[in-house]
């Protein structure tokens, strides 16, 4: 799995680790002990989604959103059906929904154009496109994301490289933090607490920072490796968040909780694949045996870890980054013992 931090000047450097200082207490980690294959956990309602298990598909309630295969269209189906296609040249590479509007990202395949967003209103159809020419103009590439209406990705200011963040219900739009020249943003997740984000730095090797987003100011989390993080969700009291200990194995991922007592262990997961989705924290875990299947995990932000899904197989089985549509979750699984795409509701 290629893992790669978009969204920087385009001089931006490379991020990597400078070495550990933290020690946060451990915890046992969830995984099975019997060799064999565990039955797959009734924790959440999971329904099959129909169609192609290669279309990425996000459910909101009563709305599907299928991003095709081909990257070239994005399906949106229930009250009302329609189609966003990617312009000449583009690809779709971002689908989000919340439950209230759908946001399509097309990239330029060239490198050379902004990207192009489709923000659809689900109770009227009625579209929006932001692009290089918005007030919070759009960059080459960047950080994406949608939760409860607002919205935020990646722009600049001047030779700065900045957040966006576009209130959809209201259409206001504003300019948040800014790093320099150099530096660079990305992984950026939208939770109750609001916006968190990595930044990093030029230094040879590069820094990684886990932020809270405070206005037009950042806020670094408390308790996380030094220059490791690499992902975060947050509450008003808590935050949920993973970091790469070793460079040459980056889609490994540690990951830990804070309620406000100091950092606890939650274990292994893979690296890209937190999100908030309702009232709680997912994030993937793969297979840490061959006898393991691949798994979604919920964490609690005491650090606790719930199995809500598992693979069909086990082994070399994986999941993709769970997708979340407000109110519903969906993520699809591949495995030699066959492949599925399933949905469940959360609330």
């Amino acid at each position: 799995m290629a893992l790669l931090l978009t969204g920087c000047t385009a001089d931006d450097p490379t991020p990597s680790p400078a070495p550990n200082t933290s020690t946060p207490t451990t915890r046992e980690s969830p995984e099975p002990t019997s060799s064999s294959a565990p039955t797959r956990p009734p924790a959440l309602d999971w329904r099959p989604v129909r169609g192609s298990v290669g279309d990425e598909v996000t459910v909101s309630g009563r709305w599907l959103l299928r991003r095709l295969e081909s990257g070239d269209r994005v399906e949106l189906s229930g009250p009302r059906q329609l189609t966003i296609d990617a312009p000449a040249g583009f690809r779709i590479t971002e689908a989000l929904i919340d439950g209230e509007y759908a946001v399509v990202v097309a990239e330029d395949e060239g490198a050379e154009d902004p990207n192009r967003a489709t923000v659809v209103e689900l109770a009227t159809g009625e579209r929006t496109v932001l692009d290089g020419s918005a007030d919070m103009p759009t960059t080459i590439g960047g950080t994406w994301a949608l939760g409860s209406g607002l919205l935020v990705h990646a722009t600049t200011s001047g030779r700065d490289y900045c957040l966006a963040t576009v209130d959809l219900l209201s259409g206001r739009s504003g300019l948040g933090p800014c790093v320099p020249p150099r530096h660079g943003l990305a992984n950026a997740t939208v939770s109750p607490a609001g916006v968190t984000v990595m930044t990093f730095d030029d230094s040879r090797p590069s820094c990684r920072t886990l932020q809270r987003v405070d206005g037009t100011e950042l806020e670094p989390l408390g308790g996380v490796e030094e220059c490791r993080g690499w992902e975060a969700v947050t509450t008003e009291t808590a935050a949920i968040w993973g970091v790469v200990a070793n460079e040459r194995r980056v889609e490994a991922s540690e990951f830990f909780a804070d309620a406000g007592s100091g950092p606890v262990e939650v274990g292994p997961g893979t690296t890209g694949t937190l999100i908030w989705c309702g009232d709680a924290a997912y994030v993937v875990r793969d297979p840490q045996q061959d006898s393991h299947p691949a798994r979604l995990l919920r964490l609690g932000t005491d650090g606790s870890a719930e199995v809500v899904y598992e693979s069909p197989g086990t082994g070399r089985a994986f999941l993709s980054a769970p997708r979340c549509g407000g109110t519903d979750l969906t993520v699809t699984a591949y495995s030699a013992d066959g492949d599925e795409q399933v949905t469940a509701p959360i609330g």
